[in-house]
């Protein structure tokens, strides 16, 4: 992932925590700040898909597979 892509997540990975801070904060239950945090990293991953971090993955689940 270029260094810019890469920034861009970080900015957004923070908004994300910002956010599920405020809701907290205001009250929000935790399952409703949980759905808010798996949905907009969900989101953001199919924006920003991370190329690398899915080619690791692969790897690993290959390795692993092959152990069995």
């Amino acid at each position: 992932m270029n260094p810019k892509n890469r920034a861009e997540r970080v900015v957004a990975l923070d908004a994300i925590t910002e956010e599920a801070a405020k809701l907290a904060e205001s009250g929000a239950d935790p399952l409703t700040v949980k759905s808010f945090t798996v949905g907009a990293r969900q989101k953001l991953a199919e924006e920003r898909p991370d190329t690398e971090q899915y080619f690791d993955a692969a790897v690993a689940a290959k390795k692993a597979k092959d152990n069995f």
